[in-house]
């Protein structure tokens, strides 16, 4: 059991749905990335998702490519991104860090030497978008087999004869893409999620996220009326971007946990 399985049996319990938040590892700095991220559990976030910074952020648009090119810019590094998250962990035990980002960082670093580091760092697990399936064994299954979970995506585009591959070495949850295409290209819709939440659902026992087009409160309800929680992660990023005191920030982020919470 990680700390992301163990989140999911308590909100189970509960009865709640899970409220993900994704920010941009050193957006726009260090120690201003570390306040807001610090910030999260208590504005009401289960999992946190820390992007991994790179310069060729193919899945994202470009309030996501903006923030991997501030805090490139600052200095972050995949070891700084560590650092942050071995820096959370000494306020939080518990609150599960996922890493979201590409596999050049973690190839140049060398897989091994990676995981033992992020496992010491306190990441619980990883989403790489560029691996898909076929190369399990470069990444998703060492991960595993060090204690982390590997977390795949889903997407429009995953047909059922797709799907089971999808599905076969994922664990934590499955991040289900409502949309096609970037980050923040467009609006997720409830109407359009649900049947294939319930597709994926049928396929596999680990919870199903949605993501990609979730930007208000309500929208957050309502597509985890119809999941098993959600990812905010563009509208965050936009508001790091403008500037906004952390704690307007984290009041944004605490309205869309709570518009999750109450699906």
């Amino acid at each position: 059991m990680t700390r992301i399985d163990d989140k999911f049996a308590e909100l189970n319990a509960a009865g709640k749905k899970a409220f993900v938040a994704y920010v941009m590892a050193g957006d726009p700095d260090f120690d201003r990335s570390l306040e807001v991220v610090k910030g999260l559990p208590s504005a009401g976030v289960d999992i946190i998702e820390l992007g991994l910074p790179f310069t060729d952020p193919m899945a994202d648009g470009t309030t996501i490519q903006l923030a991997a090119q501030r805090a490139l810019g600052a200095g972050q590094t995949l070891q700084k991104t560590l650092d942050l998250a071995a820096e959370f962990r000494k306020q939080d035990t518990t609150t599960p860090i996922v890493l979201m980002g590409y596999y050049n960082p973690i190839y140049n670093r060398g897989v091994d030497t990676f995981l033992v580091d992020a496992k010491a760092a306190g990441v619980d697990g990883l989403i790489v978008v560029d691996l898909p399936p076929e190369e399990d064994d470069e990444l998703c299954i060492p991960a595993q087999n060090a204690g982390m979970n590997f977390i795949r995506l889903a997407t429009p585009t995953t047909d059922d004869k797709r799907l089971p591959k999808v599905l076969q070495n994922t664990s934590g949850f499955v991040y289900y893409v409502s949309i096609n295409g970037i980050t923040g290209a467009a609006e997720a819709q409830a109407s359009d999620v649900a049947p294939e939440v319930a597709r994926i659902k049928a396929k596999t026992d680990i919870p199903v996220i949605v993501g990609f087009g979730i930007n208000t409160p309500e929208k957050s309800k309502a597509i985890a009326q119809v999941a098993d929680g959600t990812v905010v992660g563009s509208a965050i990023v936009a508001q790091i971007a403008e500037g906004k005191p952390t704690s307007e920030i984290l009041a944004f982020v605490k309205s869309l946990a709570d518009g999750a919470h109450s699906a």
